[in-house]
């Protein structure tokens, strides 16, 4: 059996196992339940199941978590008569030397060439009577720390749609269409009951929204990262009071039919370039990986992870808002233009 195999049952054997023990609760079993129900206990069994903690992470890279002051209560988005009227729906224009603002790390074996994929044109429009932006979490549990007083489905996890993913997908979908650009934002949770089938969930949800809207142009998927430092402590990833964010391009090195990766990658590469002029050191280096992530499904699908969990929820609305400002930047398509001889 291959050790990717060997991992996934042994993770979902540890899901299993723990809603055993919940279900007997009341019983002699409590304190076993109380165990597999602690922070550290629910962190190894989602490392078991997707991998994405406990991973080597350099000091430098980021912080510990800490509370900043709250500057937007949940309830506060952007109130519909406060919108403000759509930019100029211009090309935008990156140059040669843009590609320095990009960095790769690649972990699929391919190698990412940014100056070529830089200059790859932006062909679309997302300014249109249909909606063009699809915004869905498949991981929409995720959520930050806890600095609201939010009730926790498990560690850094909540059911609470305000204050989960879906509080930034809608914040983000509310500021775009401020913008003029028309969103269907998802608010299924796919990751619950199941964590382990959030990808097949979320694949069901996107397909059907494309199928109802051929119109649709750009698929954001959005996260957020959870890496734990040695001593047990989540990290936090922001420059000032804005969390960071990290595009995640798949490939089709797992061997599944992937033909737009490098279109996504392309994609990727604009928004980050255009983001680092907005507020530099706003973005982690893509994450070019081996799993597809369901971004066959488009040539302009994305997974971003917004912070991480030691970052707060206020940090991750402000990353929202630079996020929208690439997006409009973006809207009308994007060239890179090389200087005249």
């Amino acid at each position: 059996m291959k050790p990717e195999k060997q991992t996934r049952r042994l993770g979902l054997a540890v899901v299993i196992f723990a809603l055993i023990l919940r279900l007997a609760a009341d019983g002699p079993l409590a304190e076993a339940v109380a165990a597999v129900s602690s922070p550290e206990w629910i962190s190894f069994a989602l490392f078991l199941e997707t991998g994405r903690l406990y991973r080597p992470v350099l000091p430098e890279e980021a912080t510990v978590a800490e509370t900043v002051e709250q500057t937007l209560p949940p309830e506060q988005f952007l109130p519909p008569e406060q919108t403000m009227p759509p930019e100029e729906n211009a090309v935008a224009v990156f140059s040669p030397e843009d590609a320095s603002l990009v960095q790769v790390n690649s972990v699929c074996g391919y190698i990412a060439d940014v100056p070529a994929l830089l200059e790859k044109p932006l062909d679309w429009d997302l300014t249109s009577t249909e909606p063009t932006v699809l915004i869905l979490s498949a991981h929409a549990t995720e959520s930050y720390e806890n600095t609201e007083g939010y009730k926790a489905s498990a560690a850094y996890r909540t059911l609470d749609t305000a204050y989960n993913m879906i509080s930034v997908g809608q914040y983000l979908a509310q500021l775009l269409e401020a913008r003029g650009i028309r969103v269907i934002h998802d608010t299924t949770l796919h990751d619950y009951p199941s964590y382990t089938d959030a990808y097949n969930q979320s694949r069901a949800t996107a397909k059907a929204w494309l199928e109802k809207y051929p119109s649709i142009r750009l698929v954001l998927d959005l996260h957020r990262d959870s890496v734990e430092n040695k001593a047990g402590q989540q990290l936090r990833y922001a420059v000032g009071d804005t969390a960071q964010v990290m595009f995640v391009v798949g490939t089709n090195a797992s061997g599944l039919n992937h033909p737009n990766w490098y279109e996504n990658l392309a994609l990727a590469v604009k928004f980050h370039a255009r983001l680092e002029k907005q507020l530099p050191g706003i973005c982690r280096p893509i994450s070019f990986r081996t799993q597809r992530f369901n971004q066959d499904l488009s040539s302009g699908a994305l997974l971003i992870e917004v912070g991480a969990a030691g970052n707060t929820r206020q940090e991750a609305l402000r990353a929202a808002e630079e996020l929208a400002d690439a997006i409009q930047a973006l809207s009308g398509g994007a060239v890179t233009e090389r200087p005249t001889s």
